[in-house]
């Protein structure tokens, strides 16, 4: 099974980017969409954006929409969040995923449409 590693993380003052990486070990890493998800503490997991196991569509959560792109490079196993207009309320500790199921292009937001996550890496924002 893939297993994920993030990085990219840190501290940024508000306005400011960050691109994040999860790089995945496995040879049927093309064969699953990917999720990125975030978690501050005291708060649930939150949807931040997916894109289906092609890379040809992808899908963000409102509270990042037009800010937050996900993409992927098959050939390098790695999936990527570019962060832009960050916000203090980005905070959080951000995760990366995979589908439980191979070759789907559902609109997966919810965590238990994934089973294989990644340790995460902090992101913070200063105002």
């Amino acid at each position: 099974q893939v297993q994920l590693v993030e990085s990219g993380g840190g501290l940024v003052q508000a306005g400011g980017s960050l691109r994040l990486s999860c790089a995945a070990s496995g040879r049927t890493f093309s064969m699953y969409g990917m999720g990125w998800f975030r978690q501050a503490p005291g708060k649930e997991r939150e949807f931040v954006a997916r894109i289906n196991w092609r890379g040809s569509s992808s899908v963000a959560g409102d509270s990042v929409k037009g800010r937050f792109t996900i993409s992927r490079d098959n050939a390098k196993n790695t999936v990527y969040l570019q962060m832009n207009s960050l916000k203090p309320e980005d905070t959080a500790v951000y995760y990366c995923a995979a589908d439980l199921l191979p070759r789907q292009d559902r609109w997966a937001t919810n965590p238990h449409d994934y089973v294989v996550w990644g340790q995460g890496t902090q992101v913070t924002v200063s105002s």
